[in-house]
């Protein structure tokens, strides 16, 4: 691997909707650079990328994966791409985040045959969100139903104007064969080993070619002042100038250059390259912006500068432990430097630096302002650090945390499994920071939240793995709670005489409910000492306890008013103990007298979807019990819903909103209030077991 300078690096993430070739471009890219000498198949598992356990086994990218190779493009200089293969699936996009956290160009794969999909627009908008640069790469042209034009126009329709289409497929499906450049009129064939040459072009496609020439060299000049006016002039662009005008517009965000070809077949994968190190922006022409204290900076990848590393996934290697990849945003980084972690301020050592290819390490003295390595045993540098030196307090903001709306709750299989279970979780959610684990208290639960149901099961599967801990799953209880339905006037008393010492105590209690969501309240309105004041916290721990262990339908008593007014005590056989035992007494006599209503939790839910599915959901979301606030249009026309749901309605939420609106839905929730359940569903709830202290 060469010491690439910063101007001849190329960060380029590839992104698209599941299934369309992402990682069998990456291998065809491989391939044909001359790092593998055959190209694997994600069915068989024996691609660069996709190589952990759980990828092989679902024939999906799961995780993002880095893969550099060298290129000598057609300008005679060798570049140094650092390809990042990421996930397509939903479950997965924070990989997709991470990604673009650190890339430069972000390449769109669509297929020829199926065009513009949910994941396409999901990715898309995603790299509008970073502001990164783009390039389209339409691939499986070369299967039946392949349909280059057909996908020009959706991109178009989809997402505006913008797209520049630099070459026009030769054939179609079973006859594709090469490539037409529109920006230099040539056409180029491909030999079955992937590898060009002059070729002619037909007739009609030469006749498109020119149609298109004309209207992309008007596009791309009339960003730039100075060929606009010797294009008006009547001086005609060579290929050249428009491809050095081109790289500052995609560079800008302005033009979306669009190439097409065949990952299986090899052609057009290495234009796709020449086009990658010839239009991409180095990491030299994008600034990072920092934070110092409260103010925002921007960084640019400067090799003489201060040394500045981005740690954007870590990985546990069972070899070598904890292994962090990182980009230099600035600076030259070293084997054996000593850096500052600017979140944990932990000094950490930068030994054995390695370039990741795939699951290979290739050894690295030196790091450059705007390359992509990894390094291991950085125990202190979780995703998302910064390393500094201990003089530069500088914080880069990650990607936006993703909700995790989809959780199972965790038991562990043995005692050994629940002694590692905890460790383990936190070594997982190291590795993947967008899962969450959570510990509720009543019922006593560890539950692990993803982004869904595969991205929570491929997570179990990994703990299975690497950590060697087994769990069985069940639903997360939902936390219903119980009030008292109406006023009652009761007396909770102890009295019990077995020689010596007995246990005596009276309490006259009046408890209410209160104001829901308020909270629980106990009043001390006794006079006249007929309970001595020293007893009176034992009455309240007594009721407290009672409300704790659950009401007449097993869930914990809330926002009650318990006042105790009177009462009696012995000298002798009065204790706190006998006290506590009392007003847990008193307020199980007034549950049973005066009954309970069990309250479940309400969530406020916000759903945005396309107008077209706006229906659909709300008749869903009114299945759900759900009480709609409002509706509004937002500026690029989706439908925001905002409604209180029921939480125990919103369990399996986020895939039946998937399979509602196409995968186009999305939604937040968060807790609001509680309310009472229909009484007609109380029956249906069964309290899981209480732990109380």
């Amino acid at each position: 691997m060469i010491a690439a300078t910063t101007p001849r690096i190329r960060n380029v993430a590839l992104v698209g909707h599941s299934g369309s070739g992402k990682t069998t471009l990456a291998e065809a890219l491989l391939l044909r650079a001359g790092v593998i000498t055959r190209a694997g198949r994600v069915e068989d598992g024996s691609t660069v990328c996709d190589f952990e356990a759980e990828e092989i086994k679902h024939a999906i990218s799961i995780s993002l994966a880095v893969a550099p190779f060298e290129w000598t493009a057609t300008d005679g200089e060798t570049y140094k791409v650092n390809l990042i293969d990421t996930p397509g699936y939903a479950d997965f996009a924070a990989g997709v985040d991470a990604a673009l956290s650190v890339a430069d160009l972000a390449v769109l794969v669509v297929s020829a045959v199926d065009g513009v999909e949910v994941g396409t627009e999901a990715v898309w908008a995603q790299c509008v969100a970073a502001g990164l640069p783009r390039m389209v790469f339409v691939t499986k042209e070369d299967k039946a139903r392949a349909d280059f034009r057909r996908v020009l126009e959706q991109l178009r329709v989809t997402f505006g104007p913008g797209f520049a289409p630099l070459e026009l497929p030769l054939g179609e499906e079973e006859s594709f064969r090469g490539v037409a450049d529109v920006l230099s009129g040539r056409g180029y064939a491909y030999d079955a080993d992937g590898h060009q040459h002059s070729a002619g072009i037909p007739t009609a496609v030469e006749a498109e070619e020119e149609r298109l020439h004309a209207e992309l060299a008007e596009e791309i000049v009339a960003g730039d002042d100075e060929q606009l006016e010797r294009y008006l002039a009547g001086e005609t662009p060579s290929a050249a100038d428009l491809e050095r005008a081109l790289a500052h517009e995609v560079r800008d965000g302005l033009e979306f250059p669009v190439l097409v070809g065949s990952a299986a077949t090899g052609v057009g994968v290495d234009r796709l390259a020449d086009f990658i190190c010839e239009i991409g922006p180095s990491p030299a022409d994008r600034a990072t912006t920092v934070r110092v204290g409260d103010a925002a900076i921007p960084v640019t990848a400067d090799p003489a500068g201060d040394p500045l590393a981005y740690v954007f996934r870590t990985v546990v290697d069972p070899f070598v432990g904890q292994v962090c990849l990182f980009k230099v945003l600035s600076g030259t980084i070293r084997a054996e430097d000593h850096l500052v972690n600017t979140t944990t301020q932990a000094d950490e050592r930068l030994h054995g630096l390695f370039y990741p290819r795939g699951k290979d390490h290739l050894p690295a003295d030196v790091v450059v302002a705007g390359d992509i390595a990894a390094v291991a045993k950085l125990a202190a540098s979780p995703t998302g650090s910064a390393l500094a030196l201990r003089s530069t307090p500088v914080l880069v903001a990650g990607p936006a945390p993703r909700s995790t709306p989809y959780g199972l709750a965790l038991r562990p299989l043995t005692q050994a499994d629940d002694d590692k279970l905890s460790g383990a979780l936190a070594r997982l959610c190291a590795e993947d920071p967008s899962l969450v684990v959570e510990r509720t208290a009543q019922p006593s639960q560890t539950v692990l939240r993803g982004i869904g149901d595969t991205h929570v099961a491929v997570a179990l599967e990994r703990l299975a793995r690497k950590f060697g801990v087994n769990v069985e799953t069940e639903p997360i209880a939902i936390g219903f709670r119980e009030t008292i339905a109406g006023p009652a006037d009761v007396e909770g008393k102890v009295k019990k005489q077995s020689g010596g010492h007995g246990q005596y105590a009276v309490t006259q209690l009046r408890i209410s409910p209160a104001e829901l969501g308020r909270g629980s309240e106990f009043v001390d309105s006794v006079v006249g000492g007929a309970i001595p004041r020293n007893y009176i916290p034992a009455v309240e721990r007594g009721v407290t306890e009672a409300m704790d262990a659950g009401g007449l339908h097993g869930f914990p008593v809330v926002d009650v008013r318990v006042e105790v007014y009177d009462g009696k005590y012995h000298s002798v056989d009065s204790s706190d103990m006998a006290f506590r035992t009392a007003g847990a007494h008193g307020l199980r006599e007034a549950l049973r007298t005066a009954g309970t209503v069990v309250l479940e939790p309400v969530a406020s839910l916000t759903v945005t979807v396309p107008v077209g599915f706006q229906g659909d959901v709300l008749g869903d979301l009114s299945a759900r019990r759900g009480r709609i606030l409002s509706t509004s249009a937002t500026a690029d026309g989706r439908q925001v819903i905002e409604a209180m749901v029921p939480e125990a309605e919103l369990t399996r939420y986020v895939l039946e909103l998937r399979s509602l609106t196409g995968g186009r839905g999305e939604f937040a929730a968060t807790p609001h209030h509680y309310a009472a359940l229909p009484a007609a569903l109380v029956a249906k709830v069964t309290a899981p077991p209480l732990t109380t202290s």
